[in-house]
């Protein structure tokens, strides 16, 4: 997490400083999206998260070895460990374990469990692709929409030109009093309207920075400037039909790969439940010693050989006993002699046959299935989500692009129109009504035709998007 916080922070300041020095490209928004963007960050904790939780899934699988230690004391009467009677004194003690076990068969729950993780595995890195596309889709959309707005932008900017010129031509002449006031005072009103169509475009600019710089993450910055594409190299219909489209999709698409690998996880579920039906088998094994502050080691000192009290009777003559005298000596027990004393071992193998659970299994297995239908479920419906957007993205480019052909075909008719116009009504043939209204006419049909360019290179990003090609 602090990586990526640093890299966000550097990749802000490199953006802010290349947008300063230079134009920005498409490649760079790209890449500061990418690294900044908060869902697409997550995603790659959460596909992080599942891969440790697959490694843990084969982690269950090795022996499960714990040690332990402990060190106390009793007070009154209590067991010597050692000597394993009573005794009443104050008793420290220690014992040291170190367990262990091993499943050799559970109903093959943690294989299965290795595959249903490591399905979720694959499919989290498939949402996370898929997460990755998304941003890069809206990243392009966001960046043609600002070239758009600025196409927009000179061609408003172009047209008030226009009627700038006609307002100083005709204030010059209605100030000698060679035309009719309304003349002047028609284009004059035209020309305000083209200031507002100016003020309209600036904004409409901004506000698609801004939007891009919120997909970036990255400080809006009005005076940022992009570098412009050439977006005229693909105006040529795009090919491909709908179910072509949907194949790759289906073969490429991250959203469909993931719906799908969560299906396998959910079928591997079910195993791993049903599972919980069989007998359980494993090995076990323990090393353990202990320690007693009561311990103590007696050494002989001395022996010798004395008359007792003890008498035999031989032939009615009494004899007295002689018996072997021996002195010893209690010294400590220290802990590690005693620790080395007092090792023992123990192993065997366990079998543990389910009787009765609270039905438990039955019901985590009906659990189970349940999951795993509504994961198929999901998946059916992505693809035929999938499948709906695609046939009405298709659609939407078909008419982008004949709209587009008709506005060229528009433009063409009404730019020879406006030339005669303008010279007819430069020469007095035509009044200023006349003449605004073929203006205007040209004005829509170019901001049309603009539109239309950019509305057709969208719609076929949206289906390069589906079959997993998104480039420039």
């Amino acid at each position: 997490m602090k990586k990526i916080i640093i890299g966000s922070l550097w990749m802000v300041l490199h953006v802010t400083a290349t947008a300063q020095s230079k134009k920005l490209t498409l490649q760079q928004c790209l890449e500061t999206a990418l690294n900044n963007n908060l869902q697409v960050n997550q995603s790659n904790l959460q596909m992080q998260s599942a891969q440790v939780n697959w490694q843990q899934a084969r982690a269950n699988m090795l022996p499960n070895i714990a040690g332990s230690i402990n060190y106390g004391a009793n007070q009154g009467r209590s067991i010597d460990p050692f000597t394993n009677t009573y005794i009443n004194q104050q008793l420290n003690f220690s014992n040291l374990n170190v367990d262990g076990n091993i499943p050799l068969f559970n109903g093959f729950q943690l294989q299965n469990q290795v595959k249903q993780n490591n399905l979720a595995f694959q499919a989290t890195k498939m949402e996370f692709q898929q997460a990755k596309d998304n941003l890069t889709l809206n990243v392009i959309l966001s960046y043609l929409l600002v070239l758009n707005n600025e196409d927009v932008l000179d061609l408003a900017k172009a047209q008030m030109e226009v009627t700038k010129k006609q307002v100083e031509r005709l204030d010059l002449l209605n100030k000698e009093g060679a035309i009719a006031p309304y003349t002047f005072t028609d284009l004059k009103g035209q020309y305000a309207s083209d200031e507002v169509s100016v003020t309209n475009a600036q904004n409409s600019v901004q506000s698609s920075k801004l939007t891009l710089a919120q997909l970036m993450n990255v400080p809006y910055d009005e005076s940022a400037e992009l570098e412009r594409i050439n977006v005229n190299e693909a105006l040529a219909l795009y090919e491909g039909s709908p179910d072509k489209i949907y194949e790759e999709a289906t073969a490429k698409l991250g959203i469909v790969k993931a719906a799908d690998l969560r299906k396998q996880s959910a079928e591997k579920g079910i195993k791993v439940a049903r599972g919980g039906y069989s007998p359980t088998l494993s090995l076990f094994g323990g090393l353990g010693t202990s320690y007693s502050s009561a311990a103590s080691l007696s050494s002989l000192v001395s022996e010798s050989y004395g008359a007792s009290d003890s008498y035999v009777t031989v032939n009615g003559t009494n004899y007295q006993l002689n018996v072997k005298q021996q002195t010893f000596k209690n010294e400590p027990f220290g802990l590690s002699k005693q620790y080395n004393n007092n090792q023992y071992t123990n192993f065997g193998v366990a079998l543990r046959v389910p009787i009765a659970n609270n039905l438990r299994a039955r019901n985590q297995v009906k659990l189970a299935q349940i999951t795993y239908k509504n994961t198929q479920l999901i998946s059916d419906n992505t693809k035929i989500q999938l499948r709906q957007n695609i046939e009405q993205a298709h659609f939407n480019m078909t008419a982008a692009y004949n709209r587009y052909q008709s506005f060229q075909n528009q433009v063409t008719a009404l730019e020879e129109s406006f030339k005669a116009a303008e010279v007819r009504f430069e020469n007095g043939v035509i009044n200023s009504v006349e003449y605004l209204q073929v203006k205007n006419n040209l004005d829509r049909a170019r901001l049309n035709l603009t539109q239309s360019k950019y509305e057709y290179v969208l719609r076929t990003k949206v289906l390069d998007y589906y079959q997993g090609k998104l480039s420039w």
